[in-house]
């Protein structure tokens, strides 16, 4: 007799993941929903090299509260070191210096400084950091920045810049971080 009671609640298990044609039906919760539509309205920045240098990767910008997170990863850096990290003003990278990209990104026309003290420009972001291999895992939070707002601090269109030295936080307009040795121009991410 007990055989009998697990064949109908087997029945009724195998019933509720298919339609009313009997087809198979997939079922996704509501926070894996989200997910994917927070990855597909994401950005991301493809980061190419400067003339006579070698540095390149990709990041992937996403909104993250009131700002952005950046994650990814950069190569072809000297090891074992740090490099400035800025969102700068203009979303030209066609310089072979990078130069086109002009100033830091800098909507509330701030002095340049460290980023987790005031005051400091909206693209000051800081120091990545190489491995002996040469490579930055790079996970940032920026919170004075913007993606996708059409707000003033948006970063959308917006170029990334790595610097060849180290930011001081310190030095005016841009940290003494010296030559601009990757560029990249924020854009929305396809899938």
């Amino acid at each position: 007799m007990k055989s009998f009671i697990w064949i109908p609640i087997a029945l009724l298990i195998a019933a509720c993941g298919r339609n009313e044609d009997g087809a198979s039906v997939a079922t996704t919760s509501a926070p894996q929903t989200t997910a994917t539509a927070e990855a597909t309205a994401g950005g991301a920045v493809q980061l190419s090299p400067t003339k006579g240098n070698t540095a390149n990767g990709g990041l992937n910008v996403s909104a993250a509260g009131s700002g952005v997170k950046l994650s990814g990863m950069i190569q072809g850096l000297k090891p074992d070191s740090e490099f400035g990290f800025h969102f700068h003003e203009k979303g030209d990278c066609s310089a072979p210096d990078a130069t086109s990209a002009g100033a830091h990104f800098n909507p509330t026309d701030h002095d340049h400084g460290n980023p987790q003290a005031q005051p400091h420009h909206a693209g000051d972001m800081l120091n990545v950091k190489s491995d002996a291999q040469g490579v930055a895992e790079v996970s940032i939070d920026n919170p004075e920045v913007s993606l996708q707002t059409g707000q003033p601090n948006d970063i959308l269109g917006k170029a990334l810049v790595v610097h060849a030295k180290p930011d001081d936080y310190q030095t005016q307009p841009s940290g003494d971080s010296g030559d601009r040795i990757a560029c990249g121009v924020v854009a929305i991410q396809t899938n």
